[in-house]
């Protein structure tokens, strides 16, 4: 196995492994997403996403009016991004396809020859940097010509997006071995059906969100049997989803069933159906969302049943289980007329508890990011509880910044304090964690936070027309942990904190 190659060459010189050290196969890598950085956003035959129409009509939506028109201009520098990620030395990228360039009217009925000449050039330059590709099928970014339809609220999406991933996995499955299908539905779902904040910009809290939760399952398992029917005898690959979950932690000790209903709505509803052996919707939600809807006056639950052709269809379509983690969140139960606040990430008022913070966790200075990371080792141990003894690869982790600034001392520790927290989840309690993925590679156009925003271990530019990169002090800090596959690294950054 790849990985495992990779990961042995990296720790060679160790005659034992150390409590510092991470184990034989663990995989590092980094991440980006398409709309995020490749720009060139109506060239060669590309045809428009919902994020094209959404920053163009409603611009003031996005801090600075910003667009990702050009972003990092990633589908001309895509080169320079390669070289980035063998500088780092990284046993793999994470990147992701944007349908509407590789299929320019959604369907597989055309096929853009651009499309498929950027990403073969892509995954084969990679792969002459001895780098393997980790390909996301869907970041966010659906073709407008679907969503003309109704996109992820209309359930034939499952069909559309099931037809792109078998193009996908014919053109590219020879040479990319690891698969996610769907990144963070709980983001093009809930965030954007409660808030209206994300593309598509259609606002239906409460309805829309959970009709697009059921669709987005759907999709993933039917992508997820195309595979293992049609190409897993072939290529051997893997196949996943990549879910982002808050720690959600009890605000007392009293509030533990009202932590663990949220825990069951951000988590469950995207791991339930496919990692539990029953499947289906996590049973308090289903039972509170239709109690809800009784007292609403509707005669059915807004929250769409499976039937059980679909429970068995979803139940088990994993290889692994992708993990995106960033910060956390405290939960009470709201007391009576209190007022629920607008956290759309999770749709708390459907469960009514309130989410906070703890005043000793560190703001990065961006709104929503709070540090914790002793929060990570808990997630990791929470979903080994729930979902059992299962290989878990985390697909993004990293810390956001408003400053511009190289030496970013902030983002090192947030590394490191959070890689202690994976070797402590791995070597403590257990849990089959395979690798770590940072977000991002560079910095890049932050949704609805525009430029304004920097998760890059590669400062860019975005006033020079040549995209300049520059090394923050965190990609000397992670080449250096992937190196010695340990976090014992002799590092001036580190030495300095």
């Amino acid at each position: 196995m790849w990985w495992l190659k990779a990961a042995v060459i990296s720790v060679s010189v160790f005659l034992v492994l150390g409590e510092r050290d991470f184990p034989l196969g663990f995989i590092f890598g980094a991440a980006t997403s398409a709309y995020q950085v490749e720009g060139a956003w109506n060239v060669g035959g590309k045809s428009c996403s919902i994020w094209d129409t959404f920053v163009h009509t409603y611009p003031e939506r996005i801090v600075d009016n910003a667009t990702g028109n050009i972003a990092c201009d990633s589908y001309n520098k895509w080169k320079t991004d390669v070289e980035l990620a063998s500088e780092l030395g990284l046993h793999f990228y994470r990147f992701s396809i944007s349908w509407s360039r590789l299929l320019p009217n959604g369907f597989p009925n055309n096929i853009s020859e651009d499309g498929k000449r950027y990403y073969n050039n892509l995954i084969d330059a990679l792969l002459e940097k001895r780098i393997q590709p980790l390909v996301t099928l869907y970041h966010f970014d659906l073709p407008q010509s679907l969503q003309d339809f109704g996109g992820w609220t209309n359930p034939l999406v499952a069909d559309w997006f099931a037809h792109y991933a078998r193009v996908a996995f014919s053109l590219f499955g020879d040479r990319v071995k690891f698969w996610i299908t769907l990144n963070e539905p709980i983001t093009f779902c809930d965030i954007a059906y409660n808030s209206g904040s994300q593309a598509p910009g259609y606002i239906s809290p409460g309805v829309g969100n959970y009709i697009c939760n059921k669709n987005a399952m759907l999709a993933h398992a039917k992508a997820y049997r195309i595979y293992d029917k049609e190409f897993r005898s072939k290529y051997n690959g893997k196949v996943s989803i990549a879910n982002e979950i808050f720690w959600l932690e009890a605000d007392t000790v009293n509030d533990e069933e009202a932590a663990e209903k949220a825990r069951q709505l951000m988590a469950g509803m995207y791991c339930h159906p496919i990692f539990t052996k029953q499947g289906g919707w996590p049973p308090v939600i289903e039972r509170i969302i239709a109690e809800k809807s009784k007292e609403n006056g509707l005669p059915y639950s807004r929250l769409p049943p499976y039937t059980e052709e679909e429970i068995e269809l979803v139940k088990g379509t994993f290889d692994f289980m992708g993990l995106n983690f960033y910060t956390s969140r405290t939960v009470r139960n709201a007391k009576p007329g209190e007022e629920i606040g607008p956290w759309p990430l999770i749709g708390s008022s459907d469960i009514d508890v309130i989410l906070g913070v703890r005043p000793q966790w560190k703001q990065t200075g961006v709104s929503w990011f709070y540090i914790y990371p002793e929060a990570f080792r808990k997630q990791l141990a929470w979903l080994k509880k729930e979902y059992g003894d299962i290989e878990i690869l985390i697909t993004e982790n990293g810390c956001a910044s408003s400053n511009l600034d190289v030496d970013d001392k902030v983002r090192v520790q947030y590394y490191k304090d959070h890689l202690e927290q994976v070797l402590l989840a791995i070597n403590e309690d257990g849990v089959r964690v395979m690798g770590y993925t940072v977000w991002s590679l560079m910095d890049n156009f932050e949704w609805s936070d525009g430029y304004s925003v920097k998760f890059g271990m590669y400062d860019v530019d975005f006033d020079s027309p040549n995209r300049t990169r520059t090394p923050r002090s965190s990609a000397d800090y992670y080449a250096s942990v992937i190196k010695r596959h340990s976090l014992d690294v002799n590092n001036k950054i580190i030495d300095k904190l």
